[in-house]
């Protein structure tokens, strides 16, 4: 992932839609964020593919225009737009792994570890967290993280952000 500094702090970007967008991630969309504008900015890569190659979308359903025109702005103008970090570059599975070895009691952290191990590892690990009570705090480490993620993200652009 190419990082770009942005010039001024004067933009600021939502942290929570940051967040929303990093959580959101799939094979079939991007999320970018407008560098000028502070806002996030989510198409299909349906959208991206049409207006990288310059296509009409008059033959679209109305209540797809919008991202179309969205994808068209992010191609005629990609100095202003930043992708957001990635399924891969998030790596849930090591937040997972981090998570087990924060537990302070042994048996909850090999049970942990166990179960992240192979196939299936992300439902396993969820199960197991339940199974220990601990579920709540997953999630609320879980969500630290992507919030540390989307403040870096933000910092390592040059953007400012808010709650």
């Amino acid at each position: 992932m190419v990082k770009k500094e942005v010039s001024c702090m004067q933009v600021n970007a939502k942290l929570s839609d940051i967040i929303e967008a990093l959580e959101m991630q799939s094979e079939e969309s991007r999320h970018f964020l407008n560098v000028k504008t502070g806002e996030v900015v989510n198409v299909s890569s349906e959208a991206l593919l049409l207006a990288e190659e310059g296509e009409e979308y008059d033959h679209l359903p109305v209540w797809q225009h919008d991202e179309v025109k969205s994808a068209y702005d992010i191609v005629d103008n990609l100095e202003d737009y930043q992708d957001l970090p990635n399924r891969f570059d998030i790596n849930e599975y090591h937040m997972m792994e981090r998570f087990c070895y924060q537990q302070s009691e042994p048996k909850s952290q090999n049970q942990l570890l166990k179960a992240i191990q192979g196939k299936g590892a992300f439902r396993r690990f969820k199960d197991t967290a339940a199974y220990l009570g601990i579920l709540d705090q997953w999630y609320d480490f879980k969500d630290a993280c992507y919030k540390e993620i989307a403040i870096k993200f933000c910092e390592d652009l040059g953007v400012g952000w808010m709650e």
